[in-house]
Protein backbone atom coordinates (compact mmCIF):
# COMPACT_ATOMS: atom_id res chain seq x y z
CA UNK A 1 0.00 0.00 0.00
CA UNK A 2 3.09 2.60 -0.34
CA UNK A 3 5.29 4.14 1.98
CA UNK A 4 5.05 6.94 4.36
CA UNK A 5 6.94 9.78 4.80
CA UNK A 6 7.24 9.60 8.54
CA UNK A 7 6.92 6.36 9.77
CA UNK A 8 4.97 5.98 13.27
CA UNK A 9 5.84 3.79 16.53
CA UNK A 10 2.46 2.00 16.65
CA UNK A 11 2.11 -0.07 19.62
CA UNK A 12 -1.23 -2.29 19.73
CA UNK A 13 -2.43 -3.92 23.45
CA UNK A 14 -4.20 -6.92 22.91
CA UNK A 15 -5.17 -10.44 25.29
CA UNK A 16 -4.01 -13.21 22.60
CA UNK A 17 -2.94 -12.72 19.48
CA UNK A 18 -1.71 -15.59 16.39
CA UNK A 19 -0.31 -17.96 16.17
CA UNK A 20 -1.44 -19.60 18.93
CA UNK A 21 -4.60 -18.02 18.97
CA UNK A 22 -6.86 -17.82 16.28
CA UNK A 23 -10.53 -16.22 16.26
CA UNK A 24 -12.19 -13.64 14.09
CA UNK A 25 -10.97 -11.11 16.11
CA UNK A 26 -7.33 -11.60 16.15
CA UNK A 27 -7.59 -12.50 12.62
CA UNK A 28 -9.18 -9.46 11.32
CA UNK A 29 -6.42 -7.26 13.68
CA UNK A 30 -3.79 -9.51 11.77
CA UNK A 31 -4.74 -7.80 8.52
CA UNK A 32 -5.43 -4.00 9.49
CA UNK A 33 -1.65 -4.12 11.13
CA UNK A 34 -0.49 -5.73 7.68
CA UNK A 35 -0.60 -2.91 5.57
CA UNK A 36 0.73 -0.53 8.35
CA UNK A 37 3.78 -2.52 8.27
CA UNK A 38 3.88 -2.08 4.82
CA UNK A 39 3.63 1.53 4.29
CA UNK A 40 6.79 1.40 6.85
CA UNK A 41 5.36 1.93 10.51
CA UNK A 42 6.80 -0.14 13.38
CA UNK A 43 4.15 -1.96 14.96
CA UNK A 44 4.41 -3.92 17.87
CA UNK A 45 1.92 -6.07 19.85
CA UNK A 46 1.81 -6.54 23.52
CA UNK A 47 0.18 -9.31 25.02
CA UNK A 48 -1.21 -9.32 28.11
CA UNK A 49 -2.88 -13.32 28.93
CA UNK A 50 0.16 -15.72 29.63
CA UNK A 51 0.91 -17.89 26.35
CA UNK A 52 3.06 -20.29 25.47
CA UNK A 53 5.49 -18.36 23.85
CA UNK A 54 8.41 -16.59 26.14
CA UNK A 55 10.15 -14.58 23.71
CA UNK A 56 9.52 -11.53 21.34
CA UNK A 57 8.30 -13.19 18.02
CA UNK A 58 7.44 -11.96 14.74
CA UNK A 59 4.29 -13.13 13.14
CA UNK A 60 3.20 -11.55 9.23
CA UNK A 61 5.65 -9.17 9.57
CA UNK A 62 4.38 -7.72 12.94
CA UNK A 63 6.55 -7.73 16.34
CA UNK A 64 4.61 -9.86 18.86
CA UNK A 65 5.51 -9.36 22.96
CA UNK A 66 4.33 -12.24 24.59
CA UNK A 67 3.43 -11.01 28.72
CA UNK A 68 6.12 -13.95 29.65
CA UNK A 69 8.96 -11.49 27.94
CA UNK A 70 8.38 -9.72 31.04
CA UNK A 71 9.34 -6.17 28.80
CA UNK A 72 8.12 -3.11 29.92
CA UNK A 73 4.52 -2.08 28.21
CA UNK A 74 4.22 1.29 29.53
CA UNK A 75 7.79 2.61 28.18
CA UNK A 76 7.10 1.23 25.27
CA UNK A 77 3.31 3.19 25.17
CA UNK A 78 4.67 6.18 26.66
CA UNK A 79 6.71 6.50 23.60
CA UNK A 80 4.13 5.45 20.99
CA UNK A 81 2.80 7.66 18.24
CA UNK A 82 -0.83 6.05 18.40
CA UNK A 83 -1.79 3.02 20.77
CA UNK A 84 -4.60 0.61 19.30
CA UNK A 85 -6.42 -1.71 21.75
CA UNK A 86 -9.42 -4.14 21.48
CA UNK A 87 -12.38 -6.17 23.63
CA UNK A 88 -10.74 -6.73 27.48
CA UNK A 89 -7.54 -4.81 27.04
CA UNK A 90 -9.95 -1.63 26.19
CA UNK A 91 -9.99 -0.37 29.68
CA UNK A 92 -6.29 -0.55 30.78
CA UNK A 93 -4.85 0.67 28.00
CA UNK A 94 -7.22 3.68 27.99
CA UNK A 95 -6.16 4.94 31.24
CA UNK A 96 -2.92 4.70 30.39
CA UNK A 97 -3.23 6.54 27.32
CA UNK A 98 -4.94 9.31 28.77
CA UNK A 99 -2.10 9.29 31.44
CA UNK A 100 0.80 10.00 28.50
CA UNK A 101 -1.36 12.05 25.81
CA UNK A 102 -1.62 9.56 23.35
CA UNK A 103 -3.58 9.08 20.94
CA UNK A 104 -5.81 5.99 21.46
CA UNK A 105 -7.51 3.60 18.48
CA UNK A 106 -10.83 0.93 19.58
CA UNK A 107 -10.98 -1.76 17.17
CA UNK A 108 -14.82 -2.43 18.19
CA UNK A 109 -15.85 -6.22 17.06
CA UNK A 110 -19.35 -6.45 19.01
CA UNK A 111 -22.35 -4.30 19.27
CA UNK A 112 -22.41 -5.20 23.40
CA UNK A 113 -22.94 -2.20 25.78
CA UNK A 114 -19.75 -2.98 27.13
CA UNK A 115 -18.04 -2.62 24.06
CA UNK A 116 -19.53 1.04 23.44
CA UNK A 117 -19.58 1.83 27.39
CA UNK A 118 -15.65 1.50 27.22
CA UNK A 119 -14.86 3.76 24.74
CA UNK A 120 -17.59 6.47 25.86
CA UNK A 121 -14.96 7.31 29.10
CA UNK A 122 -13.49 9.82 26.88
CA UNK A 123 -10.05 10.13 24.63
CA UNK A 124 -10.80 7.68 22.18
CA UNK A 125 -9.75 9.37 19.43
CA UNK A 126 -10.68 7.35 16.82
CA UNK A 127 -13.14 3.83 17.17
CA UNK A 128 -12.99 1.53 14.40
CA UNK A 129 -16.44 -0.39 13.51
CA UNK A 130 -16.72 -3.41 11.59
CA UNK A 131 -20.03 -3.17 9.76
CA UNK A 132 -22.21 0.05 9.17
CA UNK A 133 -24.66 -2.09 11.42
CA UNK A 134 -22.36 -1.69 14.12
CA UNK A 135 -21.72 1.79 13.46
CA UNK A 136 -25.50 2.55 13.72
CA UNK A 137 -25.87 1.03 17.03
CA UNK A 138 -23.28 2.99 17.92
CA UNK A 139 -24.58 5.89 16.70
CA UNK A 140 -27.91 4.71 18.93
CA UNK A 141 -25.76 4.20 22.16
CA UNK A 142 -23.72 7.34 22.36
CA UNK A 143 -27.20 9.84 21.69
CA UNK A 144 -27.99 8.97 25.37
CA UNK A 145 -24.54 10.82 26.53
CA UNK A 146 -22.75 14.00 26.04
CA UNK A 147 -20.82 14.91 22.65
CA UNK A 148 -17.42 14.86 24.88
CA UNK A 149 -17.43 10.95 25.87
CA UNK A 150 -17.39 10.47 21.66
CA UNK A 151 -14.58 9.21 20.21
CA UNK A 152 -13.33 11.86 17.98
CA UNK A 153 -13.45 10.17 14.83
CA UNK A 154 -15.05 6.81 13.58
CA UNK A 155 -14.64 4.63 10.91
CA UNK A 156 -16.04 1.26 9.36
CA UNK A 157 -13.46 -1.14 8.34
CA UNK A 158 -14.98 -4.10 7.12
CA UNK A 159 -12.75 -7.52 8.77
CA UNK A 160 -10.66 -7.22 5.88
CA UNK A 161 -9.96 -10.59 3.70
CA UNK A 162 -7.06 -10.95 1.26
CA UNK A 163 -8.80 -13.70 -1.04
CA UNK A 164 -5.97 -14.80 -3.17
CA UNK A 165 -4.89 -16.16 0.23
CA UNK A 166 -8.06 -18.31 0.46
CA UNK A 167 -8.84 -19.19 -3.18
CA UNK A 168 -9.02 -22.85 -3.47
CA UNK A 169 -9.94 -23.95 -7.76
CA UNK A 170 -11.55 -26.90 -6.70
CA UNK A 171 -14.06 -27.44 -3.90
CA UNK A 172 -14.29 -30.17 -1.34
CA UNK A 173 -16.82 -32.85 -0.63
CA UNK A 174 -17.65 -31.86 2.98
CA UNK A 175 -20.05 -29.65 4.88
CA UNK A 176 -17.97 -27.61 7.44
CA UNK A 177 -18.51 -26.05 10.33
CA UNK A 178 -15.53 -23.84 11.88
CA UNK A 179 -15.60 -23.18 15.75
CA UNK A 180 -18.18 -25.85 17.06
CA UNK A 181 -19.46 -24.02 20.22
CA UNK A 182 -22.86 -23.76 20.95
CA UNK A 183 -23.32 -20.12 19.77
CA UNK A 184 -21.76 -20.63 16.58
CA UNK A 185 -24.32 -23.86 15.79
CA UNK A 186 -22.10 -27.11 16.57
CA UNK A 187 -25.13 -28.79 18.32
CA UNK A 188 -26.79 -27.91 14.65
CA UNK A 189 -23.56 -29.88 12.79
CA UNK A 190 -24.41 -32.91 14.72
CA UNK A 191 -27.74 -32.81 14.20
CA UNK A 192 -27.47 -32.69 10.50
CA UNK A 193 -24.64 -35.02 10.46
CA UNK A 194 -27.51 -37.55 12.11
CA UNK A 195 -29.92 -36.53 9.52
CA UNK A 196 -27.75 -36.75 6.49
CA UNK A 197 -25.65 -40.14 7.31
CA UNK A 198 -24.23 -40.04 3.59
CA UNK A 199 -23.01 -36.70 3.84
CA UNK A 200 -19.70 -36.02 4.49
CA UNK A 201 -19.08 -33.33 7.41
CA UNK A 202 -16.11 -31.67 8.80
CA UNK A 203 -16.02 -29.92 12.49
CA UNK A 204 -13.10 -27.53 13.09
CA UNK A 205 -12.56 -26.70 16.58
CA UNK A 206 -12.54 -23.08 17.68
CA UNK A 207 -10.42 -20.92 19.03
CA UNK A 208 -13.03 -20.83 22.22
CA UNK A 209 -15.92 -21.88 24.29
CA UNK A 210 -16.87 -25.41 24.51
CA UNK A 211 -16.74 -27.50 21.54
CA UNK A 212 -19.25 -29.74 20.22
CA UNK A 213 -17.54 -32.21 17.99
CA UNK A 214 -19.35 -35.49 17.86
CA UNK A 215 -17.65 -39.07 17.05
CA UNK A 216 -19.99 -39.44 14.36
CA UNK A 217 -18.61 -42.17 10.96
CA UNK A 218 -19.17 -39.02 8.94
CA UNK A 219 -18.10 -36.26 10.82
CA UNK A 220 -14.32 -35.75 10.77
CA UNK A 221 -12.99 -33.71 13.16
CA UNK A 222 -9.89 -31.06 12.77
CA UNK A 223 -8.29 -29.41 15.60
CA UNK A 224 -8.08 -25.79 15.99
CA UNK A 225 -6.16 -24.39 12.50
CA UNK A 226 -4.13 -21.47 12.37
CA UNK A 227 -5.23 -18.50 9.53
CA UNK A 228 -2.52 -18.74 7.82
CA UNK A 229 -3.26 -22.76 7.19
CA UNK A 230 -7.15 -22.38 6.55
CA UNK A 231 -7.02 -22.85 2.78
CA UNK A 232 -5.45 -25.94 2.83
CA UNK A 233 -6.80 -27.44 5.69
CA UNK A 234 -10.06 -26.59 5.67
CA UNK A 235 -11.27 -24.25 2.49
CA UNK A 236 -9.70 -26.91 0.01
CA UNK A 237 -11.86 -30.03 1.20
CA UNK A 238 -15.40 -27.74 2.06
CA UNK A 239 -17.90 -27.90 -0.30
CA UNK A 240 -20.88 -25.50 1.23
CA UNK A 241 -20.09 -24.14 4.86
CA UNK A 242 -22.38 -23.20 7.66
CA UNK A 243 -22.80 -20.29 10.21
CA UNK A 244 -25.64 -20.92 11.98
CA UNK A 245 -24.20 -18.67 15.06
CA UNK A 246 -26.78 -17.27 17.12
CA UNK A 247 -24.45 -13.70 17.15
CA UNK A 248 -21.87 -12.13 14.39
CA UNK A 249 -21.33 -8.93 14.00
CA UNK A 250 -19.57 -9.77 10.52
CA UNK A 251 -18.60 -13.15 9.22
CA UNK A 252 -14.83 -13.14 8.64
CA UNK A 253 -15.42 -17.34 7.93
CA UNK A 254 -17.94 -17.13 5.36
CA UNK A 255 -15.99 -14.09 3.27
CA UNK A 256 -13.04 -16.09 3.45
CA UNK A 257 -14.94 -18.83 1.99
CA UNK A 258 -15.97 -16.45 -0.79
CA UNK A 259 -13.15 -16.47 -2.18
CA UNK A 260 -13.20 -19.47 -3.49
CA UNK A 261 -16.71 -19.35 -4.57
CA UNK A 262 -18.19 -21.78 -1.67
CA UNK A 263 -21.84 -21.19 -0.12
CA UNK A 264 -22.35 -20.03 2.63
CA UNK A 265 -25.82 -21.18 4.58
CA UNK A 266 -25.91 -18.96 7.81
CA UNK A 267 -28.43 -17.83 10.07
CA UNK A 268 -29.79 -14.12 9.58
CA UNK A 269 -27.51 -12.35 12.25
CA UNK A 270 -27.96 -8.35 11.22
CA UNK A 271 -23.86 -9.29 10.24
CA UNK A 272 -24.18 -11.81 8.53
CA UNK A 273 -26.72 -10.13 6.40
CA UNK A 274 -24.63 -7.44 5.64
CA UNK A 275 -21.25 -9.38 5.35
CA UNK A 276 -22.94 -12.21 3.08
CA UNK A 277 -25.32 -9.79 0.68
CA UNK A 278 -26.85 -11.36 -2.09
CA UNK A 279 -24.34 -14.26 -1.61
CA UNK A 280 -25.90 -15.69 1.78
CA UNK A 281 -27.90 -18.43 1.41
CA UNK A 282 -29.87 -17.57 5.08
CA UNK A 283 -31.82 -20.24 6.94
CA UNK A 284 -33.39 -19.46 10.88
CA UNK A 285 -30.44 -21.89 13.19
CA UNK A 286 -33.61 -23.07 14.64
CA UNK A 287 -35.34 -24.78 11.05
CA UNK A 288 -33.01 -27.82 10.96
CA UNK A 289 -35.44 -29.05 8.46
CA UNK A 290 -34.83 -25.78 6.33
CA UNK A 291 -30.86 -25.99 6.40
CA UNK A 292 -31.43 -29.63 5.65
CA UNK A 293 -33.21 -29.33 2.36
CA UNK A 294 -31.06 -26.25 1.65
CA UNK A 295 -28.15 -29.00 1.73
CA UNK A 296 -29.93 -31.43 -0.08
CA UNK A 297 -30.59 -28.94 -2.87
CA UNK A 298 -27.10 -27.45 -2.80
CA UNK A 299 -26.18 -31.43 -4.37
CA UNK A 300 -27.48 -30.15 -7.92
CA UNK A 301 -25.02 -28.56 -10.13
CA UNK A 302 -27.14 -26.46 -11.53
CA UNK A 303 -27.92 -25.10 -7.82
CA UNK A 304 -24.54 -25.02 -6.88
CA UNK A 305 -23.19 -23.43 -9.64
CA UNK A 306 -25.57 -20.30 -9.01
CA UNK A 307 -24.58 -20.44 -5.78
CA UNK A 308 -21.10 -20.51 -6.08
CA UNK A 309 -21.27 -17.49 -8.74
CA UNK A 310 -23.27 -15.14 -6.48
CA UNK A 311 -20.22 -15.81 -3.46
CA UNK A 312 -17.16 -14.90 -5.67
CA UNK A 313 -19.09 -11.80 -6.77
CA UNK A 314 -19.91 -10.65 -3.11
CA UNK A 315 -16.03 -11.71 -2.69
CA UNK A 316 -15.25 -9.15 -5.48
CA UNK A 317 -17.68 -6.83 -3.59
CA UNK A 318 -15.48 -6.81 -0.59
CA UNK A 319 -12.27 -6.49 -1.79
CA UNK A 320 -10.52 -4.37 1.42
CA UNK A 321 -8.46 -2.59 -0.53
CA UNK A 322 -10.65 1.18 0.07
CA UNK A 323 -11.18 0.35 3.72
CA UNK A 324 -7.29 -0.11 4.25
CA UNK A 325 -6.33 2.94 2.31
CA UNK A 326 -9.20 4.83 4.71
CA UNK A 327 -7.84 2.81 7.81
CA UNK A 328 -4.22 4.00 7.46
CA UNK A 329 -4.48 7.37 6.50
CA UNK A 330 -6.88 7.57 9.73
CA UNK A 331 -4.13 6.28 12.07
CA UNK A 332 -1.67 8.28 10.56
CA UNK A 333 -3.46 11.46 10.82
CA UNK A 334 -3.63 10.96 14.82
CA UNK A 335 -0.14 11.24 14.75
CA UNK A 336 -0.23 14.69 13.35
CA UNK A 337 -2.28 16.58 15.24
Amino acid sequence: MGATAAPLEIVVRVHAFPPEYNAGGEQMLVNMLRPLVERGHDVSVWLSRHSDATEVYEYRGIRVVPSQARLDFPSALRRADVVLSHFECVPATASLARSYGTPLVVVCHNTHRSTFREIAVGGTALAVYNSEWMRVEAELFFAEYPASVRPGSELVVRPPVFAAEYAVTVPGDRITLVNCNPDKGGHILEQLARRMPDTKFLAVAGAYGWQILPELPNVEILEHVRGEDMREKVYARTRVLLMPSSYESWGLTAVEAFASGLPVVAHPTPGLCEALGEGGIFVDRNDLAGYEAVLRKLDTEAEYQQAAERARARSAELDPTADLAAWCAAVESLARR
